[in-house]
């Protein structure tokens, strides 16, 4: 008898489906609501890369004396550092009037679109750092702006109807 094999999925290119939101405030991050997420900004239009907004656990060693392999277990959850690259206006009014330093609120990340009962992550944030990148190379003027997860992120809630 073989394992039952996983089920298929419908695979698909992210680019110009996933969208980013800021939402200012969510009463409660681990059922939000839609008119939480209507509150919020869809950053998507501006949004010229993404770094982090991942979660990763630390492992711990669990030698064992009666063994010579070192078994681990899961040990600290955190989210790797993140930030968003925006593209600048040159009146500069752009991402900066959005999130200036000190903000917080929730990014909330949905992998699939804004569509009901797909799933989203929501990532509590404070905006540590907005870094302006105006070089002289053949790319638009671009700003980095930085986040510091503040709590433990929600992952795989169902965006509500």
């Amino acid at each position: 008898m073989a394992a039952t094999p996983i089920g298929t999925v419908d695979r698909y290119f992210p680019t110009g489906v996933t969208k980013y939101y800021w939402i200012p405030d969510i009463l409660d991050p681990e059922n939000p609501t839609r008119a939480e997420l209507d509150a919020g900004i869809d950053l998507s239009p501006q949004i010229a890369e993404v770094d982090g907004f991942t979660v990763s656990s630390d492992e711990i060693e669990v030698p064992d004396i009666n063994s010579r392999f070192t078994s681990k277990i899961g040990g600290r959850i955190s989210a790797d550092d993140s930030s968003l690259v925006m593209y600048a206006n040159r009146n500069g009014v752009d991402v900066r009037a959005i999130l200036p330093r000190g903000e917080t609120g929730f990014v909330g990340r949905l992998g699939g679109g804004d569509v009901a009962a797909y799933k989203m992550d929501i990532f509590p944030v404070t905006v540590i750092s907005l870094s302006k990148a105006f070089g002289t190379d053949d790319e638009a003027a671009q700003i980095t702006v930085q986040f510091s997860v503040s709590s433990e992120p929600i992952e795989d809630v169902a965006i509500p109807t």
